[in-house]
């Protein structure tokens, strides 16, 4: 069973990004049989600076990589490594409908957040098809809102086999039972976007800065209060065993503390969640060379497989010159 996914390198990861889906992809990755890539074609749509895109491509690898994602047991690689993806995707984009893609929720969101109308963002769902179907995938997990984009990829392969055969394995969402809609400092969703988020790897320093500026209540500090629902309550559940959630809700329903007591021991779990990875990362850092080698036998091991299923779809729709069929 094939598990894929792509992430954009757009700035660095935050607690959103890991409980919404890094976490979930990396316990994904024990079945050797998932591609991970670093989608930096993707992000050319916002990211138009040649520096910073290879400095956010690498530290999305590193990223990943301190975060637990295994190289021995999961495919790591860049997505531009892959070239053949980008020629199945002009074989994919020759059978698209207009209409499919204008009904496309993202590209109508960005438009609507002030993006540039570029082709490449309109066509987006079809490169992502290609990232999916180059490498027979079975499953992509994504979270509940990002389900329709696997509906689009399941169109495409469908059109296309339909036209020329068997072609294309059609992959199915595997929607994240686990993921997490984590709340920002404001208590909208999390989100890079809404300046409202905290980072994996900032210092724990700037971390606790952040954290003691979340939005509370004026309640006095002897009401008691329903854990459930709180902004600050839902941060720590995510870093914390049941038995310590279970207490912090007993100490909010007997009242008598004050916010900023609960603002430390978050910052002081999440610390602790994530201090193994802090200590990975800095080391991955000190040795980039070790980074790109994992990114380079990933890129192998990718265009082995991708390179099968363009001969495929190629030969299907009969751009290769094979006489012999």
């Amino acid at each position: 069973m094939r598990v894929l996914s792509g992430i954009q390198p757009t700035g660095r990861p935050h607690w959103g990004n890991y409980f919404g889906a890094i976490r979930q992809y990396i316990a994904l990755q024990n079945n050797e049989q998932a591609f991970y890539f670093v989608a930096n074609l993707h992000a050319l749509t916002s990211i138009r600076d040649r520096a910073l895109m290879q400095q956010y491509t690498l530290d999305a690898a590193i990223d990943l990589l301190a975060l637990g994602l295994d190289p021995n047991q999961a495919t790591l690689f860049v997505q531009s490594d892959v070239p053949e993806v980008s020629e199945l995707c002009w074989l994919l984009l020759s059978g698209t409908s207009m209409g499919l893609l204008e009904r496309c929720v993202s590209y109508k969101d960005k438009v609507d957040k002030g993006l540039a109308t570029v082709a490449g963002l309109f066509t987006y769902p079809v490169l992502q098809a290609a990232d999916i179907l180059a490498y027979d995938s079975d499953l992509v997990p994504v979270g509940q809102d990002q389900a329709q984009h696997i509906e689009v990829t399941r169109d495409i392969a469908q059109s296309f086999n339909h036209q020329f055969g068997e072609v294309f394995v059609i992959p199915k969402a595997y929607v994240l039972p686990t993921a997490a809609k984590v709340p920002g400092l404001d208590g909208e969703k999390m989100s890079k976007s809404y300046n409202n988020h905290i980072e994996i790897f900032e210092s724990p320093k700037e971390m606790r800065k952040k954290v003691m500026r979340i939005a509370t209540d004026s309640r006095p500090m002897d009401q008691a209060k329903e854990p459930d629902g709180d902004l600050l309550y839902d941060l720590y559940s995510l870093f914390v065993d049941e038995p310590s959630r279970d207490e912090l809700a007993a100490k909010y329903r007997r009242g008598g503390f004050g916010y900023g007591e609960v603002k430390k021991q978050l910052a002081d779990a999440a610390e602790a969640y994530f201090t193994q990875a802090h200590e990975r990362r800095q080391k991955l850092v000190a040795n980039p060379d070790e980074v790109r080698q994992i990114l380079a036998a990933g890129a192998a091991k990718a265009r082995a497989k991708a390179a099968q299923v363009l001969a495929r779809a190629q030969d299907a729709c009969g751009v290769t010159l094979n006489w012999t069929r």
